[in-house]
């Protein structure tokens, strides 16, 4: 076998690149498989999703099922008899019909060195909990979650000021890069089966509006690392003045507070100064409900924040 003929499913941004490089490699994709289209905005307007724009100007078939269990589906997907099945952040369990149905298997497509940060937000919370390396791993599907046999995996460092949002298009880069080496491998028969280890996984949950909110009484370098964990989106939160303040950028100051958790240090052109329990955090690109994103130095030319103000 040359080219084996693939059925690509994935839906957000993180998976375009694996689409883009699938293209570029002359790997026959005999359907893109994603979600379907969903309200968005104030107005409600139908919004395709990001994999779906790529695939029709690949000229590329494109399937958007409400669930892929559903026998009308299935009896669609079933005669295309694809090679193998790439997934990469579709956003649905598959069933074992799915699983078995390619020759080759279902590899996905995973953004950690596996088996830690196995579930919905892997990216996330290695920022959140301060990882220093991080990786993407390609792996053989089963019906467990995020729990098959790793084929390949791809180590880097994470940037000590690296965010949520630039990670991600990172890995999705080494991930997609990783993908076209682990089919080459496959189809060549090399490709090795590596079990994950039961004692060393660990699970990365989804993200809620809770694990979103600021605890001031934390230590200054785990709130940083909480705001870089999800900035751009869902984004850090607080309260000011009664009203929500989301926080995309902040660096660590390692003086010591000379205030209580919460309560404002510092509020200059170098931006708002905030006491954690241990040392204070530095509130540089923010947003205030209602208003834009902007650097906290021109917040503060309309808005007065002052030394000794609290953040809730």
């Amino acid at each position: 076998m040359d080219k084996p003929k693939v059925v690509f499913m994935g839906t957000p941004a993180f998976a375009l690149p694996a689409l883009e490089a699938l293209h570029n490699h002359a790997m026959p994709v005999i359907a893109v498989i994603t979600q379907p289209d969903r309200p968005s905005g104030r107005g409600q307007k139908e919004i395709a999703p990001p994999v779906k724009h790529l695939a029709q100007k690949l000229g590329l078939p494109v399937l958007q099922p409400q669930k892929v269990k559903d026998p009308e589906f299935l009896d669609t997907l079933g005669p295309m008899e694809p090679d193998l099945i790439v997934v990469a952040a579709f956003g649905q369990i598959l069933p074992k019909t799915i699983i078995d149905l390619p020759s080759l298997g279902c590899l996905n497509i995973h953004p950690s060195v596996l088996p830690r940060y196995r579930g919905a937000a892997p990216l996330n919370w290695t920022l959140i909990r301060g990882d220093q390396l991080t990786g993407v791993t390609i792996m053989l599907m089963d019906e467990g979650m995020d729990s098959g046999d790793i084929l390949m995996q791809q180590e880097t460092p994470v940037g000590p000021d690296e965010t949520y949002g630039e990670l991600h298009d990172r890995l999705a880069r080494l991930g997609a890069e990783l993908l076209i080496q682990t089919i080459d491998e496959v189809v060549a028969g090399r490709a090795k089966r590596i079990s994950q280890d039961p004692a060393l996984v660990t699970f990365a949950p989804r993200l809620t509006r809770e694990t979103s909110r600021i605890v001031w009484n934390a230590p200054a370098s785990d709130i940083v690392n909480l705001i870089r964990g999800l900035s751009p989106a869902p984004a850090a939160w607080t309260r000011l003045d009664g009203k929500t303040l989301k926080i995309y950028r902040a660096l660590f100051q390692p003086a010591p507070p000379a205030a209580e958790p919460g309560t404002v240090l510092a509020a200059n052109r170098e931006g708002i100064a905030v006491a954690g329990a241990d040392a204070a955090v530095l509130l540089t690109d923010i947003q205030l409900e209602g208003k834009k994103r902007m650097p906290a130095a021109d917040f503060l030319r309309g808005y007065p924040v002052q030394e000794g103000d609290r953040l809730e």
